[in-house]
């Protein structure tokens, strides 16, 4: 049985920013990590962490669907674990959006939980990447 994570955020910003935070590979840099991400279906990518005895660092991503500013799909594998991940864009009005992260494909509630900590923490550092 595959598992998946939903989440949702919201930020006092335009869905412009949102979107070149989502998809800016220097934006991404500052609130994810390293990477040479590019939203152009087909694109082969790497968000690259800093590496641990238990895992190299990397993780490997296709950009699956570009539909700007409101969604954004790629994949998400690292070691077995293959994922995809889709954000939507939506604008609330007055000056606000939510982010809505849809990740399917865990294997097991372990991941499922380590992701929804990861997402949590690197979203403690999105407003950086809305300059």
């Amino acid at each position: 049985m595959s598992l998946s994570l939903s989440m949702d955020f919201q930020f006092n910003t335009t869905i412009e920013k949102a979107w070149a935070a989502l998809t800016d590979s220097k934006k991404l840099a500052k609130w994810i990590t390293e990477n040479d991400f590019q939203p152009i279906v087909g694109h082969r990518f790497q968000f690259r962490h800093e590496p641990s005895e238990y895992w190299d660092g990397i993780v490997d991503g296709e950009v699956l669907s570009v539909e700007p500013p409101n969604k954004l799909s790629y994949s998400w594998a690292t070691g077995d674990e293959r994922h995809t991940v889709t954000w939507t864009i939506e604008d609330l009005g007055e000056g606000k959006v939510n982010l809505h992260l849809d990740q399917t494909g865990f294997s097991n509630v372990h991941g499922l939980e380590g992701a929804k900590y990861g997402w949590g923490e690197w979203f403690g550092k999105f407003e950086i990447a809305l300059d």
